[in-house]
């Protein structure tokens, strides 16, 4: 069995501001690394066996903050992005209302069923790597939802920056550990 604990990454001023990321690169804000440290410090006493980190700077630099607290090193997975949100990246919602009235998703973003396949399956390719340890995964909260959905058909929270979700991989299944 694997345990992976899913971080989402730490403010960036695009999230302040309502902005869609994707594959935008914004870097975590003053806020966001308070809230990496915050979670430094929450997994201070929790044995972590190897530390991933999407190759996006925001997550990267919230796994930054972590791997100095305890002594890790980072293994970057770009299989671990947020999904490409194509021209709608660097955008606020009314923005992309605007510039796009009659279009529900944008047509150079990523399809929602490649994202999904390309989280969980970077998700299980990890869990599968490390049967018998406690993995951290800074990630986004696309990834976290995919996994969700996957369990439970729709994903049931919305991440905060720095909030976090475990899993335990078993058998080729992922239970969520409340």
């Amino acid at each position: 069995m694997a345990t992976l604990i899913l971080a989402r990454h730490g403010e960036t001023d695009w999230n302040r501001n309502g902005i869609w990321q994707g594959h935008g690169d914004p870097p975590l804000n003053d806020l966001g690394r308070r809230q990496a440290a915050e979670l430094a410090a929450r997994l201070a006493d929790v044995e972590i066996d190897a530390l991933y980190s999407s190759d996006l700077r925001r997550a990267y630099e919230t796994a930054e903050i972590v791997a100095r607290a305890k002594g890790l090193s980072i293994t970057t997975d770009a299989e671990l992005r947020e999904m490409d949100v194509g021209s709608w990246s660097g955008l606020t919602t009314d923005e992309i209302r605007e510039r796009f009235p009659e279009v529900e998703y944008a047509h150079d973003a990523e399809a929602r069923e490649v994202f999904h396949a390309r989280a969980v399956g970077a998700l299980d390719r990890l869990a599968k790597a490390h049967a018998g340890d406690r993995v951290l995964v800074v990630t986004h909260g696309g990834v976290i939802r995919s996994l969700e959905r996957q369990l439970y058909g729709e994903p049931r929270t919305l991440f905060r920056n720095c909030e976090v979700a475990e899993f335990r991989y078993e058998g080729g299944v992922f239970a969520q550990i409340d």
